[in-house]
């Protein structure tokens, strides 16, 4: 029997028959949901308890996880099949779940819930620089003509601005191919240990500074740590007692300029962990569809929708109905749009 101390690379946990990546996908979309079950009702996103404890909502950990995971595939992505069949694999999985969230939110819950007639709703040109928006520069703030106007947080699809940066990391890795940082991991890792800097340096000079600036180093940051952890999956462990007392030291730099930037790289690696460490995947967890990404688009439209239905009522009594109606439409959407999206990503990467 080996030892349970015994040194276990990324790499095995790779090659392993069974991951846990759909299932943590999964919880992490649901993580989102649970998050904005509060600051859709209240409007404050600072009343979620884990902002007081770590400094980020339950939502962005969450996002955060997503980025590490992101990172890490699409890399490993880019590395197997070259940059033709990655924009192809990368359009097919983004786009198309997308523009029809878009356009149900826009067209059929939006026609439903305005407070405009029909006519003039869909007359109204906000409607369609609503949907431009959305689909050009994945804007969450754009409002659409009397709808979720007596919401406290009125926008409609609140999430999709971090498919903004997730974009900008795809492109990242397709540059970095093509100029072939992807095969000189050294320079990589320099690269990495500039957002690192970057990311404390910010914490000294301006603790308190622009949300956006921290945003815009947090997210490549994770991304980017999901990337390296891949590239260099020989030499990075996977280890359960590690994360363990990793968290612990994250949480003893709380105070300190060190803190968020050991935060985001715990966090990377220990989605990963979770995800590869083969004390967990001795048993399949993968399911039956991949929800997560409805889940995160939908989730917050259907909150809305529930919020406006039923100004009233409390946080806890709109989050059970919310979730069953937001994990019914994105099985529609999985069903009917994503996985006829992969199916043929697949038959044009074949073809390639």
């Amino acid at each position: 029997m080996s030892s349970p101390l015994r040194f276990v690379p990324v790499a095995d946990g790779l090659a392993a028959r069974h991951n846990h990546f759909g299932l943590l996908r999964l919880l992490l979309a649901l993580s989102v949901v649970v998050s904005h079950a509060l600051s859709v009702t209240t409007g404050r996103v600072e009343d979620e308890p884990l902002v007081v404890s770590t400094g980020f909502t339950l939502g962005e950990h969450a996002v955060n996880g997503f980025f590490a995971i992101s990172g890490f595939l699409v890399t490993m992505s880019y590395e197997q099949r070259g940059w033709r069949d990655y924009v192809v694999a990368r359009t097919l999985r983004i786009a198309p779940g997308l523009i029809a969230a878009t356009l149900v939110v826009s067209l059929l819950l939006g026609s439903a819930l305005t407070t405009l007639d029909l006519r003039a709703y869909l007359a109204d040109p906000r409607l369609w620089r609503f949907i431009t928006a959305t689909l050009t520069t994945f804007k969450s703030a754009a409002p659409l003509p009397g709808v979720f106007e007596g919401n406290p947080l009125p926008f409609p699809m609140g999430t999709v601005w971090t498919l903004k940066y997730e974009t900008l990391c795809y492109l990242g890795v397709l540059v970095a191919g093509l100029a072939g940082l992807l095969l000189q991991r050294r320079l990589a890792l320099a690269i990495w240990c500039v957002l690192v800097v970057a990311t404390i340096a910010r914490e000294i000079v301006a603790p308190d500074g622009a949300k956006g600036v921290e945003t815009a180093l947090r997210l490549p940051l994770i991304f980017m740590t999901g990337g390296l952890i891949y590239l260099w999956r020989e030499r990075i462990p996977l280890s359960l007692a590690g994360l363990a007392i990793a968290l612990v030291l994250t949480g003893l730099l709380a105070w300190t300029p060190l803190y968020k930037a050991a935060l985001y790289l715990v966090t990377a690696w220990g989605v990963l962990v979770l995800a590869l460490a083969p004390a967990l995947t001795g048993w399949r967890s993968e399911p039956p569809a991949d929800l997560s990404y409805g889940v995160y688009l939908y989730g917050w439209p259907v909150q809305q929708g529930f919020v406006a239905l039923f100004p009233s009522a409390g946080a806890f009594l709109l989050f059970w109905p919310g979730l069953a109606v937001t994990i019914a439409v994105a099985a529609a959407s999985w069903y009917l749009v994503e996985k006829p999206a992969l199916d043929l990503k697949r038959r044009l990467i074949a073809r390639s």
